[in-house]
């Protein structure tokens, strides 16, 4: 096969696997980055070239791997570069004791341990040539590395960035990676010095002038860089954006020649640019898909084709992995935790600090890769050591979870009810909905003394960046699709409290967050879910089951000014129903904080459609006369009641809400043919047939359950703050 061709098809083979295997590791709530690593394993000898070697041998060709080579290293180049510029200098300092000390010990012990280590493995695993000492000192920092950017995704996607235990994780692994790396630029200039004095002396020069000259000369150029990032609005202009690029292959470049290796140049450069947050964002922005999607899968697969696991056989192969998980698990979870907890720390805390610490990831990846080129490492370490490094990044998840559940978590993040009264929680999908969604709960909740309103949104984890770690509930950028709602609030003054952060189970976090802040209400919009048919599908759904406070859900049909609102009753459900259109013909009349109206809720006319089953006389007329009580008692808050004796519910709703009203609020229930029900559609005639807009509620009760009718009901208002909570069942 031609180069160009078979170059062409390694990328789009090695594309599809790493995002198929990354998917898959996603499913079982891992990052997807060590399912791409594990791809490029899956593509190599040790499974691709076991399971069919013809079809190995024809796709990797041993002797068309240097353009695949060329092309993995560019990428580790620009991930190496993104980290560095990620990296903040917050992070290394004003941490305090605490983290200065915890960072010391998840260095100091995993490189001393692993220093041991390859004193016990040098004669037997070394390959022939290797010096003692670049060996020991190689083992030593390979042991002590953590993934920051695996490790800054996680504490990302669990929420963690706000809390103490999270910034001190961060603090740990950004010192204890710096460290990591100059200790291994210390060994790859010994390992190429070869023994030389002279060699080594002049690397050990050229090094400290560029070094100067980096802190000094390029750092001033760099705040020119910044200059001229703000004095042309912000944008990372293409002129710019090439003259960075020039800037990182020129560094790379002096390193490599100086015999350091180009990955210290490219991470140096990215460290000492403006730490600006938009110009770090916009950069890497332009960067980052194209490394993590493009450049970076051929980096593994590229390591992949040289990891032979089939390498791992005997007693005394098995028996010298062993040794290495203990030292690498050992020494860096455990000398983290131990230091962790000498500063003041619990032990759940200290534990889960050296849990995320002991994530290894990529950068151990890259620094074995390294191990490799120089001859440091042999083949059949090689492979123990990238076995190592997968295993202590697949552990992280499962074992902090069982460490540091989610509910912790939550708690501290989101801390709990700021005031005492009806809070409503408005879970924000998509940014167009929020302005419905804040004009309705603004006047529900003017209906009633006290509360607050709470906007939502949860990003999936697939959204965020792979090197972001400064997710947190006041960040800009996660507000972002808040914003439409915030605006919509401020123009109806109305005070609205924004939380975003990234979740992986929306519905279970909505129903989280509403618990911890007192909410009486959650207040959804509606689009349609993938897996379902069913307007109470998916997320929707599991927050219907889920929640301990009422669920109500906004289907916008018609776009004009609510004037007339239809309540159809029958059940406990639709107690719920009429509780908010009371709260909004009540909250409608009255104004804002300033005084101002929401446009689209002014004074509607709300009317109870109240069904009568046909029954026995005696029956019928004890009917009537509450009924007649309510009618008055409805008739003082502006509520018109009808009644209709029917057999036939449905049919008699459907029929009553094509006359002319803007927006139904309905009970779920089975008489009006809505029902959560994840795979089905088949109970929701109402919600097809009828024109107007819905808002569908499910009532949760305090107390116990009850069928209370509508003549109870229009006689008194329901109290339910201070009761026992009893979730009432849904079908």
């Amino acid at each position: 096969m031609h180069t160009t061709l078979n170059l062409i098809l390694q990328v789009a083979v090695i594309i599809s696997v790493a995002r198929l295997v990354g998917l898959v590791f996603r499913m079982f709530h891992q990052p997807q980055v060590i399912g791409e690593m594990a791809a490029g394993i899956l593509l190599g000898p040790s499974f691709l070239g076991w399971l069919a070697p013809d079809w190995q041998a024809v796709l990797f060709p041993p002797d068309r791997l240097g353009y695949l080579h060329s092309l993995s290293q560019l990428g580790v180049l620009l991930f190496m570069f993104l980290v560095g510029l990620e990296l903040e200098p917050k992070h290394l300092v004003g941490r305090g004791r605490t983290a200065l000390v915890t960072s010391a010990a998840s260095i100091v012990v995993p490189f001393v341990l692993g220093s041991l280590l390859a004193l016990a493995l040098f004669h037997s695993f070394a390959p022939a040539g290797a010096r003692l000492l670049s060996f020991t000192l190689f083992m030593g920092a390979a042991m002590s590395v953590t993934a920051f950017p695996v490790l800054a995704r996680i504490l990302s996607e669990r929420g963690l960035t706000r809390t103490k235990m999270g910034s001190l994780a961060i603090a740990c692994a950004a010192v204890a990676d710096v460290a990591a790396w100059c200790i291994l630029a210390a060994v790859v200039t010994l390992a190429r010095a070869e023994g030389d004095p002279s060699h080594f002396g002049a690397i050990v020069g050229g090094t400290a002038f560029y070094l100067v000259c980096m802190l000094t000369i390029v750092r001033r150029l760099a705040r020119r860089i910044e200059v001229f990032y703000r004095n042309r609005g912000r944008v990372i202009t293409q002129d710019l954006l090439a003259f960075v690029l020039l800037l990182f292959l020129t560094s790379a470049w002096i390193t490599e020649w100086l015999g350091i290796h180009a990955l210290f140049g490219a991470f140096l450069l990215g460290a000492v640019l403006p730490k600006d947050p938009g110009f770090v964002r916009a950069l890497r922005d332009k960067l980052e898909d194209l490394t993590v999607v493009f450049l970076l899968p051929l980096f593994f697969a590229d390591a992949g084709l040289r990891t032979h696991l089939g390498l791992l056989s005997g007693a005394g192969t098995w028996l010298a992995f062993a040794l290495i998980m203990i030292v690498a698990v050992g020494g860096k979870l455990g000398g983290t935790a131990l230091g962790a907890r000498r500063m003041g720390l619990s032990w759940r805390e200290s534990t889960a600090i050296g849990v995320l610490m002991n994530t290894r990831g990529l950068m151990e990846l890259v620094i074995l890769t390294i191990g490799l080129e120089l001859g440091i490492l042999s083949p059949a370490l090689f492979a123990m050591m990238i076995l190592m490094a997968l295993t202590t990044t697949v552990m992280t998840t499962p074992v902090l979870e069982r460490v540091y559940p989610a509910e912790l978590i939550r708690r501290e993040v989101v801390g709990g009810p700021e005031v005492d009264g009806y809070s409503i929680l408005i879970p924000v999908s998509l940014p167009s909905a929020g302005p419905d969604l804040v004009h309705l709960a603004a006047t529900l909740a003017r209906g009633s003394s006290g509360g607050q309103i709470y906007a939502l949104h949860l990003a999936r984890a697939s959204e965020q960046s792979f090197f972001d770690a400064s997710v947190t509930p006041a960040g800009r950028a996660s507000l972002a699709p808040l914003e439409p709602l915030l605006r919509a609030a401020t123009n109806d003054a109305v005070e609205v409290q924004p939380l975003a952060f990234v979740s992986r189970e929306p519905g279970a976090d909505i129903t989280a967050v509403a618990h911890a802040k007192g909410a009486r209400l959650i207040l959804m919009g509606w689009h349609k879910p993938v897996l379902s048919q069913s307007i109470l599908g998916g997320t929707v759904n599991q927050v219907m089951r889920e929640a301990r406070c009422d669920v109500a859900v906004y289907v916008r049909r018609r776009f004009e000014p609510v004037r007339r609102v239809l309540v159809p009753y029958r059940g406990v459900h639709d107690r719920g129903a009429l509780d908010l259109a009371r709260r909004m013909a009540k909250g409608a009349a009255a104004p804002s904080a300033a005084g101002q109206q929401s446009f689209a809720w002014t004074s509607p006319h709300v009317t109870i459609l109240h069904f009568v089953m046909p029954g026995d006389r005696p029956v019928r007329e004890r009917e009537r006369a509450g009924l007649r009580s309510a009618a008055t008692a409805f008739e003082s808050e502006g509520i018109e009641l009808k009644v209709i004796e029917t057999a036939s519910p449905l049919d008699e709703a459907v029929a009553e809400a094509r006359r002319g009203y803007d927006l139904v609020v309905v009970g779920v229930s089975e008489d009006w043919g809505l029902e959560p029900n994840l795979f089905s559609s088949r109970h929701e005639r109402f919600a097809a047939e009828c024109p107007a807009s819905l808002l569908i509620v499910r009532r949760y009760e305090r107390g116990e359950a009850t069928t209370e009718s509508i003549e109870r009901s229009g006689t008194r208002e329901v109290h339910e703050r201070g009761s026992k909570v009893a979730p009432t069942r849904v079908a």
